[in-house]
């Protein structure tokens, strides 16, 4: 796996917050008093943004009282949606400073901070117990990680037996490489896809059985589709976390990415998978 720093380095500013908190006060939103509603455009960093966080969570089966982990979780969108959804309590890890410090702050002040906390770390070796956890999901952050294997182990590690592992990721699709900057890459050196086929062995050769396995690349075409037409009659678009991120070098990230999956060069998939008891 590239070094932390460098994978850190791609996504953090040191201005993030200032610049999430001039979005939201442009949006006609109160800083100090951030909404989920509010927060949405900008706290989920992910393909579909909010539209797929919801979608995985009608996908799942969760109690009160479970504990669920999220990987890579950012400034904690999807942390605070599945504890504010389900009720539960979830812990995130994430590996770029920043995010943390920032996750931290929103849920503090959204009142969530007795549910959902964040740590800073690898998602490779991870500072939770064994079998800490009945559910684990993981969204759009495999794709900086080399070893997968390494990852699907330490997943299995900190969940219950017959713990669930939801993933909505990006895999590899046939044809040419794909042109960088991307949202989660400035070079290739920092991108690690897999294929599909790669993936889902990959997973059960780490003692997950496959539930479920969908390609997502029409949802996200059609996604596409509409943001754009918000735009074109004038409107913000949807899904603002990438320009949040990014800044200035957002826009090129984009269309590569867009690109890449139009052209079926990136795939999306939706993965619901359970640890071997």
């Amino acid at each position: 796996m590239i070094p932390g720093n460098r994978i850190a380095d791609h996504y953090s500013s040191g201005t993030l917050l200032e610049r999430l908190n001039a979005a939201l006060a442009g949006d006609g939103a109160d800083p100090a008093h951030p909404t989920t509603e509010a927060l949405a455009p900008y706290d989920q960093f992910h393909g579909r943004g909010i539209d797929a966080t919801e979608e995985i969570a009608a996908m799942l089966r969760v109690s009160a009282s479970d504990r669920l982990l999220d990987i890579g979780s950012g400034i904690g969108g999807p942390a605070r949606y599945m504890s504010q959804r389900f009720g539960c309590r979830v812990a995130g890890i994430d590996l770029t400073a920043e995010f943390v410090e920032v996750a931290r702050l929103l849920t503090r002040l959204m009142g969530l901070g007795s549910k959902v906390d964040f740590e800073h770390g690898n998602a490779l070796g991870m500072p939770f117990a064994d079998a800490a956890f009945e559910g684990a999901y993981s969204m759009n952050v495999s794709m900086n990680i080399a070893d997968k294997a390494a990852l699907y182990r330490e997943i299995r590690r900190v969940l219950k037996p017959g713990g669930w592992l939801m993933l909505s990721e990006l895999a590899k699709g046939p044809g040419a490489p794909l042109d960088y900057p991307t949202p989660w890459a400035a070079t290739s050196g920092e991108s690690f896809l897999s294929t599909p086929e790669e993936t889902r062995d990959g997973l059960e050769a780490s003692g997950f059985e496959v539930v479920e396995f969908h390609d997502t690349s029409a949802a996200l075409k059609a996604w596409g589709a509409r943001s754009k037409a918000i735009v074109e009659a004038g409107g913000k678009m949807p899904h603002r976390a990438v320009q949040l991120i990014h800044g200035d070098k957002a826009l090129p990230a984009m269309r590569n990415s867009s690109r890449g999956v139009l052209e079926g060069r990136i795939v999306p998939v939706e993965i619901l998978c359970r640890s071997r008891g």
